[in-house]
Order: C-alpha cells, then sequence, then structure tokens
C-alpha cells in the first residue's frame, strides 16, 4: 500500500447549482472529469490523502477583504461562499496540523476579484485565496504570507488587494499580457508607495513549456521567496498553461505541473483556471496531488502527451533570461525606491478605468494613499461606475499605527463622503466593517 510522505488534504466542490451558461468553459464538468479520474487512481485509497468537506465562508470573512457594491449577496451566491469556504477548510486544516499540505479543488474561482466588487471580471466574483489567508491572518495571526499564482492568465484581483501590503509577496507567472486577458502583469507592476517590491510579475512568451516555467521558478521565484522568508506559501493553482487549453497559447503539461509543485512545495494549492476539461485537468490535478503528497508521479501522462510537440522555440529562454534581469534588480533595490517614494510625498494617488467582462460594466476608480513610514497606509478608493453608483471605500489596515487609523475614520466621517451612495470602512485593527448609505438606497 502506497504512503503519502506529506498527509494532503482534498477539498472537491464543483458547484453544480452556479454556471455563466450551460456550455460556458467555467462549469461543473472542470472539476467532475477530476473527481471522476481520482477515483479511478485510487488517490483516496493511499495512505495520508485525505477528503475534507467544504464549509461556507461568513458574510464577515468576505467583508474582511471585499467592498462589495451595494453587497455581498448582489455580487455572489452560495456557492462562491462554498468555493471560498473549501479553500478556508484546507487553510484550517494545515493550520491546526491536521494535515501537512491541502488542495482546494473549487469553483467558482478567484484570482481576478479585486478589492473593490461590482460584478464578475474574468469569471471571478469574490478572490477566495485572499479570503482564506485574511482569515488565517485573524484567526491564527499568520503574518508573512506568500502568494504563487500559475494561472495563465495574470492574477490582477489578488494583485490589487495586496499592491499596498508588505507583508504579502505576490508573484504572478502567466502568459505575456500583451497577448491575453486581462492585459496586465508586467515587470515595472511591484506594488505600492509602501509596499514596493511585494509584487512580482513574470510574464512569459506565448508556447513557453516546462522548460521554461521550470526555469522561472528555479532563478526567480525560489531566490524571491528565500529572501522574503513567508510563514506560509499558497499556490493559485491555475491549469491553463496546459498546451491543450481553449483559451491560451502555452505548452506547460501534468508533468510539469507536478515538477513545478515539487519545486514550489505550496502549503495550500487553491484552483483558479483551466478549460481543457476532459484532457488536461484530470491529469494535471492528479499530479499535482501525488506532487503535495510526495508520491512518485512520473506515470502521469495526457494520452497524447508528445514532448517534441511541445517544445518551446529556440528564443523563449533567452526572453525569459532578460525578464529574470529586470526582475531581480526591481528585488534587490526595493527598499532605496520606497525610500525614495516616502521622502518625496505624504500620499499616492492613482487614477484607474477597470472593465468587469463578465457582467459588461465600467468603473472608474481615484485611489489615495497615505505614504506611511510606520505600516503599510490609510486607503481611500472613490469608486463609480457607467451605471450610476458612486461609493467611498476606505481600508485601515491590521499593523495600521495612530495617525492612519485616525485619518481613516476623518474620511469616513467627514462632510464630503456625502456625496457617496454609500462609504464603507474595513477597520483591520478592530476586524470591524461600518457602512453608510445615502437615503433612498
Amino acid at each position: 500500500m502506497l504512503s503519502a510522505k506529506n498527509k494532503t488534504g482534498l477539498v472537491f466542490f464543483p458547484a453544480f447549482d452556479w454556471a455563466i451558461s450551460p456550455t460556458h468553459p467555467e462549469r461543473e464538468e472542470r472539476l467532475l472529469y477530476t473527481q471522476d479520474q481520482v477515483l479511478e487512481e485510487g488517490l483516496l485509497d493511499i495512505d495520508g490523502i485525505v477528503e475534507l468537506k467544504p464549509d461556507l465562508v461568513t458574510l464577515w470573512d468576505v467583508q474582511r477583504v471585499h467592498f462589495c457594491v451595494p453587497d455581498v449577496w448582489s455580487v455572489s451566491t452560495e456557492s462562491h461562499f462554498i468555493s471560498a469556504g473549501g479553500a478556508k477548510t484546507i487553510g484550517m486544516a494545515v493550520m491546526e496540523k491536521k494535515i501537512d499540505k491541502g488542495f482546494a479543488l473549487v469553483r467558482p474561482p478567484g484570482h481576478h476579484a479585486m478589492r473593490v466588487v461590482h460584478g464578475a471580471r474574468g469569471f471571478c466574483n469574490i478572490n477566495i485565496e485572499a479570503i482564506m489567508i485574511e482569515y488565517l491572518r485573524q484567526a491564527y495571526h499568520v503574518d508573512k504570507v506568500a502568494i504563487v499564482d500559475t494561472d495563465c492568465h495574470h492574477g490582477d484581483g489578488t494583485q490589487d488587494i495586496y499592491w499596498h501590503d508588505p507583508d504579502t509577496l505576490f508573484v504572478s507567472i502567466h502568459q505575456d499580457g500583451r497577448t491575453l486577458y486581462p492585459g496586465s502583469g508586467f515587470p515595472d507592476e511591484i506594488g505600492g508607495p509602501n509596499a514596493v517590491g511585494t509584487t512580482v510579475n513574470i510574464p512569459l512568451p506565448p508556447y513557453t513549456s516546462e522548460e521554461g516555467y521550470l526555469y522561472a521558478i528555479e532563478n526567480i521565484v525560489l531566490p524571491i521567496l528565500a529572501d522574503f522568508k513567508p510563514d506560509i506559501i499558497i499556490n493559485s493553482a491555475g491549469q491553463d498553461n496546459h498546451y491543450s487549453d481553449p483559451l491560451t497559447n502555452m505548452n506547460f503539461s501534468a508533468q510539469g505541473y507536478a515538477a513545478l509543485t515539487t519545486m514550489l512545495a505550496p502549503d495550500i494549492a487553491v484552483l483558479e483556471g483551466g478549460y481543457a476539461i476532459e484532457g488536461a485537468l484530470p491529469y494535471v490535478n492528479v499530479g499535482i496531488i501525488l506532487a503535495m503528497a510526495g508520491v512518485d508521479y512520473s506515470n502521469v501522462k495526457e494520452p497524447d502527451y508528445d514532448p517534441d510537440k511541445i517544445r518551446q522555440p529556440s528564443n523563449i529562454i533567452g526572453d525569459i533570461n532578460d525578464i529574470e534581469k529586470q526582475i531581480l534588480a526591481n528585488w534587490r533595490q526595493r527598499e532605496k525606491i520606497k525610500r525614495g517614494i516616502q521622502k518625496s510625498r505624504e500620499f499616492a494617488e492613482r487614477t484607474r478605468n477597470l472593465f468587469y467582462d463578465t457582467d459588461n460594466i465600467l468603473e472608474t476608480q481615484k485611489e489615495k494613499i497615505r505614504v506611511c513610514p510606520d505600516c503599510s497606509g490609510a486607503l481611500r478608493i472613490a469608486t463609480s461606475t457607467d451605471r450610476g453608483i458612486n461609493v467611498l471605500a476606505l481600508h485601515i489596515p491590521r499593523k495600521a499605527c495612530k495617525a492612519c487609523k485616525a485619518l481613516g475614520y476623518k474620511w469616513f466621517e467627514e462632510k464630503a463622503a456625502g456625496y457617496f451612495d454609500w462609504v464603507f470602512l474595513q477597520d483591520r485593527t478592530q476586524d470591524i466593517y461600518l457602512e453608510k448609505k445615502k437615503k433612498g438606497f
């Protein structure tokens, strides 16, 4: 009888009652084929691989992370609560040492959901990894977290949530945003003024295979992780880098995913994208599970796997070398860049136009943050949509200094806030969420 080197927990939630449409790539079959493969291969008969049942997250678990407009139930369903709850279940089991590692095989996905949520972006409504992470921080006092997002699409939602957080390292390895949705995730996106360097983007050329992916892990990701020294590593385990995926243009395989998982050694993996429902996901997921468990995965191969057919073009390693130099230079100079910003200004501002491709909503954000030498800064977001909704969203970080906490409440109480239809405040120092709304709403 096989035994797992690492006791590994699995949560399955196919979300039978949630789909964008019956034939949409993001549908329940994404997990049903994987479940069948796991059972057929007898993975749950391996000593040390166990199945756990997902619970629901709470309303406050969501509000700890998101400003949902006008409220949480307007932009999410019970399936989203169970999907996030599956990730939370795995996180709790790891923290309580019931398992060594865990994989939440759940849907709907979440990594395109940003701090402010007016609807669905890239099939995502709420960010299931961020909800899990902030719960673990509140309940188990986890501090430094590394998120490595290996989905083929840039994890722009997770990046947005942690853009100003120096205690969260967010690394995204993805197909170059000039060639794929959401069109972001470039090496010069390195984090906000109080968190310079803790956002790391590794855009890879189309048709990169395991050679390029594993080179990037070994030469970029692992050295940065070693420097950052996280308490826990989370893998946003998107699988749409696969050579057969219908939405992307990469040449990764089940063997490559398993090797990546072994190298990265995540404590927790959470399923994100992956839309080759029959030809890729069952094999990739089995490879990841075995790699997490420390069981031999050398025989896990797709029926049509041919490494010669998916070999990457000869110029790709050179292109990745150029990206590597830029990323590592940014990483080494991050404190110098941060000091320069903090000397030059009291506040930093940015304006963004965001499109919710799934729900056809256009949002404009005007963001202002206090550039603070003592914490990650009080954050003010004025957000409006083409549907006539105006919201003020305020965030006081969990390690806020007295000045930033006072500023957050000042913004919440000032008369100018009366212009907005809703005013929301997250005070992470007390783990509370407040809101005010204009009469008539």
